[in-house]
């Protein structure tokens, strides 16, 4: 073995992506109310949740978008 790892790629703007679910969550004046309710889950809850979901997405989007 040479002891060369295989070199990271450029930064991709895309890569930002990446960031918006942790500015989402971490700006929690946006989401620290409990209306509107949706099958009897305050908003709190499910928006959270809701990001969890988006992240998987994002990070999907950017690992196949960026693969080689």
């Amino acid at each position: 073995m040479s002891g060369q790892g295989k070199k990271r790629g450029p930064f991709r703007p895309l890569h930002l992506l990446l960031l918006v679910p942790f500015v989402a969550i971490l700006w929690v004046p946006s989401y620290n109310r409990l209306d509107p309710e949706i099958a009897g889950i305050p908003f709190f809850y499910w928006y959270q949740l809701l990001w969890v979901v988006i992240g998987a997405v994002f990070t999907a989007l950017v690992y196949f978008v960026t693969s080689d």
